[in-house]
């Protein structure tokens, strides 16, 4: 366990800027391995991969290091609450306003002091309940029992087929990168008004997970844009997604239908496809229980983003999974359960004896598609009328 963790880049990534590196609690390095022998294994080892350094990568492009109580990107902090400790991201550009919301204070300079005053005098259950009300991302700090993690199955190869990836930043992406390697056709899908927000982040992590694939805009407030979007789907040998079921059905799509002539459809969630909580991959990560702690017996983030690649290597070797009746399959990966399976357990010490490999990340192999370049051309051949 701890010789994943000092190969996986992770610890450099955890503890305070200029005091040790800490190696984190729990064996999510080690399930990262297993799921990327899985994943070798299914594409008849095409897709040879290490697992453990997947969970480093993005910080390696960036060249990001380990803040502490803020994340690696910079967008969540680790907060005191009235009972414990809080995960909060202000990621987006309306999270500043909704965060004021949730405190009942007009937006200003002085809001992460609000913020933090706010946090101090109020439990941990006050702001999971307003943060899933507000569609915020941000939760308390404890142990969970959010649900059950699905384990791959018999390995299946994914060479030829058609898949339709409607996911944004990490886990998604990743998973259908790592398709693509096996030999899958990857369409990326995207709103004209929703374009994927890691197209405007670090270069060369946006070309690494979506080299080679194609990229395609449409727009489903439209109706010839909904019927393409709809015939895409009906094509699709495999769904990626990472939206809650409403906001798909909006768009005219219904998994269950999907799965039942065959589609394998991977639903990447903060917490499950019943609920309704947002979050992104640092503030799932802490709330779930994947967190270090210091000498002062504070909390602090571990590695960058972490339930992101957790996830997305997870749903990879679920797709790359023979469903057991031979049909379709739903595959739920909710980021929080991934996390929560592998989160319980004391850190090891590291008393100098294990040496730690800095993070590191694989070469893009060239650049990712403009938004909208394929669109055409993808419809022309899979006989779908352009809107």
């Amino acid at each position: 366990m701890g010789s994943d963790w000092a190969r996986s880049g992770v610890p450099l990534l955890t503890g305070h800027r200029t005091g040790p590196p800490l190696l984190p609690p729990g064996t999510a390095a080690s399930w990262a391995a297993s799921m990327a022998e899985h994943v070798a294994t299914a594409s008849g080892d095409v897709v040879r991969i290490d697992g453990p350094r997947l969970l480093a990568e993005r910080a390696a492009l960036t060249g990001r290091t380990r803040q502490g109580r803020t994340s690696v990107g910079g967008s969540c902090r680790l907060y005191r609450t009235a009972d414990g400790w809080a995960a909060v991201s202000v990621a987006r550009p309306d999270d500043p306003a909704l965060w004021s919301a949730l405190i009942g204070h007009e937006l200003d300079a002085e809001l992460p002091d609000r913020l933090a005053a706010w946090l101090a005098a109020h439990p941990g259950a006050e702001l999971d309940q307003r943060a899933e009300m507000l569609g915020l991302a941000g939760a308390s700090v404890r142990p969970r029992l959010d649900g059950h993690v699905a384990r791959p199955g018999r390995p299946r190869s994914v060479r030829g087929l058609l898949v339709v990836d409607f996911s944004a930043l990490w886990a998604g992406p990743l998973c259908a990168n790592l398709l693509g390697l096996a030999g899958a056709e990857v369409v990326k899908v995207e709103t004209p008004d929703r374009p994927d927000g890691a197209r405007f982040g670090n270069r060369a992590f946006y070309d690494l997970l979506h080299h080679g694939h194609r990229s395609i805009v449409l727009d489903p407030a439209d109706p010839a844009g909904r019927a393409a979007l709809g015939a895409l789907v009906r094509r699709a040998d495999i769904v990626i997604e990472s939206s809650r079921p409403r906001a798909l059905a909006r768009f005219g799509l219904d998994a269950a239908a999907e799965v039942e002539r065959g589609c394998a459809w991977v639903s990447i969630t903060a917490a499950g496809r019943d609920s309704q909580r947002v979050g992104f991959g640092d503030d799932v990560a802490a709330a779930a229980g994947l967190v270090a702690w210091d000498d002062a017996g504070q909390p602090v983030f571990c590695g960058d983003a972490i339930a992101d690649p957790l996830a997305g290597l997870t749903a990879a070797a679920l797709a790359m999974s023979e469903p057991e009746d031979g049909r379709g399959m739903l595959w739920e990966v909710s980021m929080t359960a991934v996390v929560a399976a592998n989160a319980a357990g004391e850190s090891e010490p590291l008393n100098g004896r294990i040496s730690l490999e800095p993070p590191s990340a694989r070469t893009p192999a060239g650049s990712a598609a403009a938004m909208g370049a394929d669109t055409d051309a993808v419809l022309k051949r899979l006989g779908i009328p352009s809107p």
